[in-house]
């Protein structure tokens, strides 16, 4: 019986570096056990070769829209069809994850029945391809420690629930912006655990640039990101991480306390005109987040 899916929508395994980082990623998922198991979704190219070469479900025939996008509502269902684990997690194809992932999705599973484990991502240069030799783990907490950043309080790379969770998911295309933070929303909304994982999970984003997008651009302002957030039903529906109320540290769950990106988070959507949503005082916060962190990369990198 297997304790955990984990499933993901690869990008095509064209371009060397998204090849080589989501080999690194479906390689690491893979040193959690047998007890784990692993669903490669879609037909893009080279998805079929890389299941059978880690020996993992290549599950085919997932529903895309008109611009040939998978689309989130299809691979849900089918993992949801497939899996017979009592816990599913959706990541992004080139997260590298560490087996206390699934240490962590035991704990929380064993104190509540209806939970979302998410959380935020350090990102990573590798160019590398990942050898999960002994003291692979180590290593590569070391390499995050100096060279790696924590991304700024946003949506969420991964997905931990129930399997009981999650139906009905609107038609949003994977890979772009917006999904991610209805689901934290939509969890919200009905009231299950959702709980920032972050104090308590290492995953590592590997980066990487955006060629597998029309005209090179950031899913952040692509076409396909505002038809996301349509469906989600606009922006007081797009819930970040500084929206969670919980947290898992050292394996247990305890409340966040009060901060002033919450109150403004209040503010804005209880109290803001809709036409400002999305554009009020948290979002210049984060806005400033984001700009500090890069002028810190650049500032560590010379």
């Amino acid at each position: 019986m297997k304790k955990l899916t984990i499933f993901t929508a690869p990008k095509p395994f064209v371009d060397p570096h998204i090849d080589l980082i989501q080999r690194n990623a479906i390689g690491s998922w893979l040193q959690m056990g047998n007890d784990v198991e692993v669903l490669l979704m879609g037909d893009e190219a080279g998805i079929a070769e890389a299941a059978r070469d880690f020996k993992v479900t290549h599950v085919e025939n997932v529903k895309k829209n008109e611009q040939g996008t998978p689309l989130i509502s299809s691979i849900f269902e089918k993992a949801n069809e497939i899996s017979e684990a009592s816990s599913l997690m959706f990541v992004n194809s080139d997260m590298l994850l560490l087996p206390e992932t699934k240490e962590m999705t035991s704990r929380v599973q064993k104190d509540t029945a209806k939970f979302i484990l998410l959380g935020q991502r350090y990102d990573l240069d590798v160019d590398q391809k990942l050898e999960y030799s002994s003291g692979w783990i180590q290593r590569l907490r070391d390499d995050v420690r100096t060279r790696g950043y924590l991304h700024p309080l946003g949506g969420s790379d991964y997905f931990i629930f129930p399997r009981s969770l999650y139906k009905g998911i609107p038609e949003f295309a994977v890979g772009r912006a917006g999904w991610d933070n209805w689901m934290i929303y939509y969890g919200m909304s009905q009231g299950w655990l959702v709980v920032d994982a972050t104090p308590s999970l290492l995953v590592v984003h590997q980066n990487h640039g955006y060629s597998h997008l029309a005209g090179d651009q950031s899913h952040q302002r692509h076409p396909e990101t505002m038809k996301n957030l349509e469906l989600a039903g606009g922006m007081r529906k797009m819930y970040s991480l500084l929206d969670v109320e919980y947290k898992l540290v050292d394996g247990k769950i305890q409340s966040i306390p009060w901060s002033l990106p919450r109150a403004l988070h209040r503010f804005e959507q209880e109290l803001q005109p809709d036409e400002l949503v999305g554009r009020g005082p948290r979002w210049w916060l984060l806005r400033g987040v984001r700009k500090l962190r890069r002028a810190l990369q650049r500032t560590r990198r010379n």
